[in-house]
């Protein structure tokens, strides 16, 4: 079972042509649509036919999150260099939680974590590491400002204080610290100092564990006042955490970077590499501006860690985690691979393409704006749909296999919401997806002819 034989080598090879090549002749197949899966028994079936129902059933099954049109949520589309990367560290074998067994692959890891400390203008002591997403990352920060905290000599803080837009992830940080949330301002909107204020003037500081603030909010791309909201936490002695795990990328982009101003002041900062910067899953970062205050809070004892306890830098002490995947390795590779100046290019990529897309909802008539294009999220809406519309188009699209596009809510109304993190998709994207919202388009869209060649289960090339 655990030697590579004829057939494990033979499908080896068939995998990477898989790789290289399922850009160029997608094969997408509604869930469920094969029939039943091969049961798991006392006798195996092989690896080819494993491979087989894995390349033909599963994974087509599956809307990818590097298609060109997945538009939803917050997608990604990682480089050829960080999925070769991924893949070998997949066979590699490597526990990424100590130098001690990981060797140089923590040096490199370090590496790619210092450049994220670059980009955030961190100072060189800063530090922090690569976990599974923004949820473990947020966690890890707050359980580490509460550590602080309680180290000062205070009391156990229970409250955090959110900007309204805060990702769920916080809230569910909240619950599993035993905290209470107070949130700022409102989720529509950025948050600022002058929404913080009385918040935290109602509060007493000694209660409060962070303030957390956006970077990039999920739904509406929506920046904070960081450098106010710094500020007000800097006179209070109080943890600054900024979620930046989908906007972060921003900071590339010279024109946008002034944006962010403040977030260098951030105690902590979430950054998703699996996003914006062109990552497989899993890959998260978080990052701290004092690592000592981490390294105390998260290190764990005990006799089996004896041997590397005298490690000053284990990535395993830094979060909410002992085992790990080396996650920094893709990243690390492909910024190697390719330099900074190519992220720097796909990025303004993604943000021009979200240009576009505004432009075309404002000349079109039956579609209008709900708010300023922010980063590269595009919120918007067909003129006289509901809910139920939206909900019928978005299923439509999903199940022709063309596009993943869903609906979300603004001031209180249902929207539309494009997400731009892909360097692959083009302005012709953006138009395919306009023209399915015509105003005689039904919306199941069982009129609309398809004369994308990307669009179909057939496509020759995304």
């Amino acid at each position: 079972m655990h030697d590579f034989a004829l057939q494990e080598r033979q499908v080896l090879g068939e995998l990477a042509a898989w790789i290289a090549d399922r850009r160029d002749a997608p094969v997408l197949i509604p869930p469920g649509s094969a029939g039943a899966l091969p049961a798991v028994g006392a006798s195996g079936i092989g690896i080819r036919a494993t491979w087989a129902v894995l390349r033909d059933v599963l994974l087509p099954s599956s809307f990818p999150a590097d298609h060109p049109r997945y538009l939803a949520f917050v997608g990604g589309s990682p480089t050829p260099a960080a999925v070769i990367a991924d893949a070998a560290l997949s066979a590699a074998a490597v526990y990424g939680g100590s130098e001690l067994e990981a060797g140089d692959v923590v040096v490199a890891e370090r590496m790619a974590v210092r450049w994220l400390c670059d980009v955030i203008g961190y100072p060189e002591d800063a530090h922090g590491v690569f976990v599974s997403g923004g949820s473990l990352a947020n966690l890890s920060a707050l359980v580490a400002a509460r550590h602080d905290r309680v180290g000062s000599g205070g009391g156990l803080p229970d409250v955090i204080v959110i900007s309204a837009a805060a990702h769920s992830s916080i809230r569910s940080a909240a619950a599993i610290m035993g905290c209470r949330v107070v949130s700022a301002g409102s989720p529509d909107h950025p948050t600022g100092a002058a929404d913080l204020a009385p918040v935290l003037d109602s509060l007493d500081p000694r209660d409060i564990v962070a303030v957390v603030a956006n970077a990039g909010a999920t739904n509406t791309g929506a920046i904070d006042d960081l450098a106010g909201i710094a500020a007000s936490c800097e006179a209070r002695g109080i943890w600054m955490h900024v979620d930046a795990a989908y906007g972060g990328a921003a900071l590339l982009s010279p024109a946008r970077r002034p944006q962010f101003d403040g977030i260098q002041r951030a105690d902590s900062v979430t950054i998703d590499p699996h996003k914006w910067l062109f990552t497989p899953f899993d890959c998260a970062a978080v990052l701290y501006l004092d690592p000592a205050v981490a390294r105390s809070a998260h290190r764990q004892r005990a006799a089996y860690l004896d041997a590397v306890d005298n490690d000053d830098d284990n990535p395993a002490d830094y979060a909410a985690h002992l085992t790990r995947r080396a996650r920094g390795i893709p990243v690390w590779a492909s910024l190697v691979a390719n330099g900074t100046d190519a992220y720097v290019d796909a990025v303004e990529t993604c943000l021009a393409v979200a240009g576009y897309a505004a432009k075309q909802v404002e000349a079109t008539p039956h579609l209008e704006l709900v708010t300023e294009p922010r980063l590269s999220v595009v919120l918007f809406r067909r003129i006289g749909w509901d809910a139920a519309r939206y909900t019928a188009w978005s299923a439509g699209l999903r199940s022709r296999r063309t596009a993943l596009v869903t609906p979300t809510t603004y001031a209180g109304e249902p929207a539309l919401r494009l997400c731009f993190v892909n360097p692959l998709t083009s302005t012709d994207d953006v138009d395919f997806i306009l023209n399915t919202l015509e105003p005689d388009t039904s919306p199941a869209l069982e009129d609309v002819t398809d004369t994308d060649h990307r669009a179909t289960g057939d496509s020759r090339s995304w």
